[in-house]
């Protein structure tokens, strides 16, 4: 049976090479991309439609890094899945399909269904198996330091990522204990620029929890919180940002995931919005198949995981 498992997802990823090519060979790009994806609950199927919109255009991303709901996104489209596959996952994605609660002393709920909806949706299980380089950030609880996941499973490292504190427990990965990656990285552009990427998108989500009403709950109160710290730690990853959207989400709620097509489609908009302005700082007209392999060849993998 693990076998099979393990025949039918290569079967995946490569049929994802077959079907992946759009445009005829051009000029590659003289500068490899690399995107970031920022938190943000149910609001981070934004990011699907980001991407649809770079592989229509046939731009090559050469990595990805993920926070949070940032880095299942990334995980899945690193996987070998088209942005189409990934929009199918997100329509039927619900809070109990991330959620279980626990009432434990670290949280009110686990994350655990993660992993069952990773090895559902996902054609790996390992980061040497992904198709394109993928960065998963989370944040060690005890020491506060980044955690940059780059190597081992993947649905552990998302789980970590994804870990956010006071509604889910901590995640522990070799004996140490991590919550959300937005404690360390709202939009995850640094390890992107620090593993040789030279030109890299960031994608940021509304950062505001609740702009429109009093908390509804516990939640609530928690989010806005946490958003209002992050306004002030984002220095340093808006500065290693080449190009930062920033999709209007405003109308939208953390638990919102039965809105996927609506916010997919604000993902889209945002992108097509700037493409002159990627493709200039990319240094091409046209982007091409040929482009990204070249440009992928062009990213250092690490030998081992920061974490």
């Amino acid at each position: 049976m693990k076998q099979f498992s393990q025949l039918s997802r290569s079967v995946q990823v490569f049929f994802r090479h077959l079907g992946g090519s759009r445009m005829p060979d051009a000029a590659p790009p003289m500068r490899t991309l690399g995107v970031a994806l920022g938190g943000g609950f149910a609001r981070g199927m934004v990011h699907i439609g980001v991407l649809k919109v770079l592989d229509e255009a046939g731009i090559p991303v050469a990595a990805l890094a993920g926070t949070s709901s940032g880095a299942l996104m990334a995980a899945a489209y690193c996987s070998g899945l088209s942005p189409a596959q990934v929009a199918d996952i997100a329509s039927r994605m619900r809070f109990k399909d991330v959620a279980r609660l626990t009432f434990e002393r670290g949280g009110f709920c686990t994350n655990d269904r993660l992993t069952t909806l990773l090895s559902r949706s996902c054609p790996c299980i390992d980061f040497s198996e992904l198709r394109t380089p993928l960065v998963v950030v989370a944040t060690e609880l005890i020491s506060g330091r980044p955690a940059i996941f780059r190597t081992g499973c993947i649905s552990d490292a998302v789980r970590a990522s994804c870990a956010y504190p006071g509604m889910f427990t901590p995640v522990a990965i070799n004996g140490i204990l991590h919550v959300d990656g937005m404690l360390s990285y709202e939009v995850p552009t640094t390890p992107l620029k620090q593993m040789g990427i030279e030109c890299v998108l960031g994608v940021h989500l509304q950062s505001r929890w609740n702009q429109t009403r009093a908390p509804r709950h516990f939640f609530d109160v928690i989010g806005q919180c946490f958003a209002i710290a992050q306004t002030r730690m984002s220095l340093q990853w808006e500065k290693d940002a080449d190009l930062l959207l920033q999709p209007n989400v405003d109308d939208f709620t953390f638990d919102d995931f039965g809105r996927a097509a609506e916010m997919i489609a604000i993902g889209e908009e945002s992108m097509r919005a700037a493409l002159p302005a990627l493709k200039q700082k990319l240094g091409i007209l046209h982007a091409s198949p040929l482009g990204a392999k070249l440009a992928a060849a062009k990213v250092r993998r690490p030998a081992e995981s920061a974490a």
